[in-house]
């Protein structure tokens, strides 16, 4: 579960976005309705602060 803006939640199926520090998401084509949105996560993004040691 997660907060997002409203227009987000009545786009089209289909739609792609890219929701900050998470990765690249598709609205689902069968169950995203405005009601209650359902985003598939398609892409992570790379996290490079876990791979940096600690000084």
């Amino acid at each position: 579960r997660g907060y997002l803006e409203p227009g987000a939640a009545n786009t089209a199926p289909g739609t792609f976005f890219q929701f900050e520090r998470l990765g690249y998401f598709i609205a689902d084509c069968r169950d995203h309705a405005a009601a209650q949105p359902v985003f598939n996560r398609i892409v992570t993004l790379r996290d490079v602060w876990a791979q940096r040691p600690a000084p």
